[in-house]
């Protein structure tokens, strides 16, 4: 695995565990895709550092549990908006 790719690898991870973001978020931090930022921590940091992994993994998995109840606040705060024009 190329230098830069390793680097970037460990800089998303650590953000993620850092910030408790989520993929889209640390996706739009760092300017790379979502399918880029989930390869990286679900895949390729498993290779590079298994603790670190280990960390992200459960911060992944905590807003993987969390998402439905952002999606709920997102909707409502949408019809909310509409609501109000």
């Amino acid at each position: 695995m190329k230098d830069y790719i390793v680097k970037r690898v460990i800089e998303v991870s650590n953000y993620i565990i850092e910030t408790g973001s989520t993929v889209r978020e640390a996706a739009k931090v760092f300017e790379i895709s979502k399918s880029t930022v989930h390869k990286d921590c679900t895949e390729r940091l498993y290779d590079i550092d298994r603790k670190l992994y280990a960390s992200v993994k459960n911060v992944l998995k905590l807003n993987l549990s969390q998402r439905h109840l952002r999606g709920g606040e997102a909707t409502r705060r949408k019809y909310l908006l509409k609501k109000k024009r």
